[in-house]
């Protein structure tokens, strides 16, 4: 067996992915992501710039403290009182670096610093000279070096590796380089630097033109161990290297790239969705591994596959990355064989003439409102077999809202069982906290509202929403999905239809326990 080249990650969220217009993080929002990443496995946290303010001080300060096992990052510009923030805030870490960076194109020069060559390499020799007193570990980057001249970029960086920098990273600042020019950059810096082949490598690439992960892997290719990331790839303009697109590709790839890493590839997704909802940045629906759709599938060729062996359309397995598995989308180009498959799950078999019916009308369904989503499909199956499928149905839903009261809901729910019909109300600062409050109360499933995501299908006053919410129950995940032009009514019909297909779930396991018992 051959031995895998390990690939530290470096996870700069907190710090460049912050830097995101409208990503503001709170300090004890930080902590608790600092602690997420730790989970996750990645080997160094970034986790800000110490001298932008006094909480983002404090809470690089107490990640320092609390994360014992993660080495932490202290980011500073070439600048004395940078570098002094930088080393009180990381200086209860067990283990630290400091990252100390400057402008190495010419137009940065120019433009930016509005120094000459000589200063910037003076400042950067009196800079990690002074760093290296109290920080053993110096990491030092040239910024914009993908645009620098080679000889400068030479010259600055020997500069940085007599002065004690052990780690040097060479980023791509503005998303400009081109894999096949970006990766031999290395090999060269390693050739014509004077001490380069006793320094670790790495690098730190944006996705201007969408490169970032393949000039990531373009420098692996010619020695790199260590790459700069960031969840979701949030960041400056069009962000970073996404973490998970990086981990995935190499763990997906990793016998042809002869590396690996340490992530724990369970917890990406739940890191992404706690990365989401912090910066209150939504996730693109076709984000590779993360994505509404990385891991659904309409086209009936695709189902069809899918349900006879998943690796006919999927690389990857979802699961393993925590992702729930819910491959199959329903729409009009679903065919036959997903419906059958989707309505069993429910512990409903359909004959031939019923499925026909069923295909008949889901076909009318799917050409209005182009998702057919799991209640719908159940009322259709319902409307050809004359048999009521949901144990649970909204019959009614009103709501009165004010901007000087608390908001009041009143919900009707049908019980399938008896045909009872039993009107609850309650109150809550939302109106969407009212209604759910009160279909909780109606439908005896210890379900937990785990996670609501709302979407606006179109554009207009009459815009259509959908609204996907998923609870646990059991230990499992179970989501549902509804469209309307009324969001609370789409949220309210979605949480009635995971409640189903939580109850749903328990009862095909008790039958199914009952069967067994029988035999």
């Amino acid at each position: 067996m051959t031995t895998q080249r390990r690939i530290q990650i470096f996870d700069t969220t907190l710090r460049d992915g912050e830097q995101a217009p409208g990503a503001s993080l709170k300090p004890e929002q930080k902590i608790v992501l600092a602690r997420q990443l730790a989970k996750l496995g990645v080997d160094v946290i970034e986790p800000g710039f110490a001298i932008s303010s006094p909480g983002e001080f404090q809470a690089i300060q107490q990640i320092s403290r609390e994360l014992q096992e993660t080495e932490i990052c202290g980011f500073a510009r070439c600048v004395r009182a940078d570098i002094d923030a930088a080393v009180a805030a990381t200086q209860d870490a067990a283990r630290r670096r400091l990252h100390l960076f400057i402008s190495a194109s010419q137009i940065h020069l120019d433009f930016q610093l509005r120094k000459t060559r000589e200063q910037v390499i003076q400042d950067v020799r009196n800079m990690i000279g002074y760093g290296k007193q109290s920080v053993e570990q110096i990491e030092f980057s040239p910024m914009d070096a993908s645009r620098a001249d080679r000889d400068f970029l030479y010259q600055i960086i020997e500069a940085a590796i007599d002065e004690g920098a052990t780690i040097i990273n060479i980023p791509d600042t503005l998303g400009y380089a081109l894999p096949e020019e970006f990766g031999p950059l290395f090999s060269d810096v390693r050739r014509n630097v004077r001490g380069g082949d006793r320094v670790i490598y790495s690098t730190h690439c944006h996705n201007d033109l969408g490169l970032a992960v393949a000039n990531s892997l373009a420098a692996i290719r010619h020695g790199v161990t260590q790459v700069e990331v960031s969840v979701n790839g949030v960041g400056e303009r069009a962000g970073n290297c996404a973490l998970e697109e990086l981990v995935m590709a190499i763990e997906t790839r990793g016998a042809s790239l002869g590396v690996e890493t340490g992530i724990r590839s369970s917890e990406i997704f739940e890191t992404s969705r706690m990365v989401s909802r912090a910066m209150h940045f939504p996730i693109s629906f076709n984000k590779p591994i993360v994505g509404r759709n990385a891991f659904q599938h309409e086209s009936g060729i695709h189902q069809d596959g899918l349900l006879k062996n998943r690796n006919t359309y999927e690389i990857m397995d979802p699961e393993a990355m925590g992702i729930p598995r819910s491959m199959i989308i329903l729409g009009k180009h679903s065919g036959r064989h997903a419906i059958k498959h989707r309505v069993s799950e429910y512990g409903v078999k359909l004959q031939d003439q019923e499925l026909d019916d069923v295909y008949a009308r889901f076909k009318e369904k799917a050409d209005e409102t182009k998702i057919v989503t799991d209640d719908v499909l159940l009322q259709l199956v319902g409307e050809s077999t004359q048999i009521a499928v949901e144990p649970y149905a909204l019959v009614d839903l009103q709501v009165l809202a004010g901007s000087n009261r608390s908001r009041i809901a009143s919900v009707t729910i049908r019980t399938t069982e008896d045909g009872a019909e039993r009107t609850y109300t309650g109150a809550g600062e939302g109106p969407l906290e009212a209604v759910i409050g009160c279909i909780r109360d109606a439908i005896p499933v210890e379900a937990v509202f785990e996670d609501l995501e709302l979407h606006s299908l179109s554009t207009g006053e009459d815009a259509f929403g959908e609204a996907v919410v998923t609870v646990v129950h059991g230990g499992q995940r179970y989501r549902g999905t509804a469209i309307h032009r009324d969001i609370i009514l789409a949220a309210a019909r979605a949480y009635v239809a995971a409640s189903n297909s939580a109850a749903m779930a328990d009862r095909t396991r008790i039958a199914g326990s009952a069967e067994a018992a029988n035999q």
